[in-house]
């Protein structure tokens, strides 16, 4: 057998061999997909009285609308719009600088710079009123959220008008 056909062949088996986990770990992600249950050795946040929970937001399966994939929020999450709340969560920033005035609160903290640390139901776009000083701990934000019925970049929630809570 010729040198290239077996480098050929030994490339081929290994590229099926690393798919296989590929496909294996992407079927028990998906299994996984929904939750607010944190990974392993991320923290959880404690629920707050007054403050929406994280499985509220959470309450969205997801619908195919021609050739789109929408979320369908539960009745508990449509009554959330245009509304006042709050929410606890970890911030992301979108802007350089110490003060952020748009960001992302995330159910989990930010652990990678490349990547959302939650899907759609574990994020909240935020607007705020004036600059927050950004911080690794978890804040309070208070705003009129705005529930996302087909965002173009993907994304359920949002709030605007926000402050941090007292």
């Amino acid at each position: 057998m010729s040198l290239p056909r077996r480098f050929s062949l030994i490339v081929c088996a290994l590229l099926s061999y690393s798919a296989t986990h590929v496909a294996l770990a992407q079927s028990s992600a998906e299994q996984h997909a929904n939750t607010t249950t944190p990974p392993p050795q991320m923290p959880v946040l404690k629920e707050i009285p007054g403050v929406t929970s994280w499985n509220t937001l959470a309450m969205v399966k997801q619908k195919k609308v021609k050739n789109q994939i929408l979320p369908a929020f539960a009745k508990e999450v449509v009554a959330l719009d245009k509304r006042e709340i709050k929410v606890q969560g970890f911030m992301m920033p979108l802007e350089p600088g110490e003060k952020q005035k748009h960001f992302l609160l995330s159910i989990y903290p930010q652990s990678c710079s490349y990547c959302l640390p939650a899907g759609p139901e574990g994020v909240v776009e935020v607007n705020a009123k004036t600059p927050v000083k950004y911080t690794f701990e978890p804040v309070v934000i208070s705003g009129t959220m705005e529930i996302l019925q087909d965002d173009p970049m993907g994304l359920y929630y949002r709030m605007n008008n926000a402050a941090i809570s007292k």
